[in-house]
């Protein structure tokens, strides 16, 4: 397992981070133990939830991920030095928790008090705003994004206030470094901004949707990346399994997420089937594993830091941690960019 730090801290995570956005919904707490035990013993120690996981579970399920990790840590107490373990506070519009309240000083309070009490841990590594109060234009909804519409001065406000209380929980050793999820450039350069004028903890990462089919980070934010040492921790590098191939020809296995969603997926277009086809006949024809293919390419971009993974099986969990020895070559490399220029935004 390769590692790299994160951000400009002196953490060093594993490139491949373990996602548990499926435990307690699509896995049972005993599958997400093993998955912990077998992640853990392959190096993968940058492990990534949130407080309102299992993902698509609603209030009823909401913190039961959280749950699942503090029992695995409260079982092993000598092994969290070894972990990174990151979570989130979930962003304004959510009925999951808090009645969707999001992000102000106030919740973030609730929100840590509850995740570490999950937990069953005194601090997270890394605390990650799940998207930004003002909105987002992830989960596809760039297509309707208006920023245009948002309150500039309450904007603002709401970013230095969370970020104050970012820098209390930091000198209270709750949590060691701040991240974001699902946000913008400008939010982020906002908020560093604002964390260098004021003393407070800068953003240290960014959580993006990244994939073959998935390319936003490309431009002004890979540049933001850079400047800042933002690193990308991409999630869906799969886009839903989709990038796996195995839902080309109309099968829904069993147990997998579009069977779960009964069939209906909104990243599977006509136009991401296509993409998918030919990046999987790309892996076919290079001997490599399409699925193996996708989660290396994340990896290949100088932006990333980690890619999460997201495993239903221990099956996917071994090929998924086995990408991070995957090198692509300049032929791959070169034919995923045809691919690419002919299917730049398929959902």
């Amino acid at each position: 397992m390769q590692y790299t730090k994160l951000g400009r801290t002196d953490i060093d995570v594993s490139r491949i981070c373990l996602g548990t956005m499926t435990w307690g919904e699509q896995n049972t707490e005993s599958e997400g133990h093993q998955q912990m035990d077998y992640a853990l013993e392959r190096g993968v120690t940058f492990w990534d939830t949130a407080e309102m996981y299992p993902g698509l579970g609603g209030p009823a399920l909401a913190g039961s991920t959280e749950e699942i990790i503090g029992n695995w840590l409260q079982r092993n107490p000598s092994r969290r030095s070894e972990i990174v373990l990151a979570t989130k506070v979930t962003g304004k519009g959510s009925s999951s928790v808090r009645d969707g309240r999001g992000i102000d000083p106030k919740e973030i309070k609730l929100a840590i008090e509850g995740s570490l009490k999950r937990l069953k841990t005194d601090y997270v590594d890394l605390y990650q705003f799940h998207w930004p109060q003002r909105g987002t234009y992830q989960f596809q909804q760039q297509w309707s994004y208006r920023p245009d519409t948002q309150d500039r001065s309450g904007a603002r406000d709401n970013l230095l206030e969370s970020l104050r209380v970012i820098g209390d929980l930091v000198k209270d050793g709750k949590i060691r470094a701040f991240g974001v999820s699902d946000d913008t450039v400008w939010g982020v350069l906002e908020l560093n901004r604002l964390a260098d004028q004021h003393d407070l903890p800068r953003v240290q990462s960014i959580q993006n949707e990244y994939s073959l089919l998935c390319r936003l980070f490309d431009t002004d934010w890979a540049e933001a990346s850079y400047y800042e040492d933002v690193g990308l921790l991409a999630w869906s590098p799969l886009a839903m399994g989709l990038l796996s191939g195995k839902y080309l020809g109309g099968d829904v296995p069993d147990g997998s997420r579009k069977a779960f969603l009964q069939g209906k997926m909104s990243r599977e277009t006509d136009q991401a089937v296509s993409a998918t086809r030919a990046y999987v006949d790309i892996a076919n024809r290079h001997g490599l594993d399409p699925s193996q293919m996708a989660i290396g390419f994340t990896l290949e971009r100088p932006f990333t830091t980690s890619s999460i993974i997201g495993a239903r099986s221990m099956e996917q969990l071994k090929s998924a941690i086995d990408a991070g020895s995957v090198t692509l070559s300049e032929e791959v490399m070169n034919e995923i960019s045809q691919v690419h220029r002919k299917h730049p935004m398929p959902f």
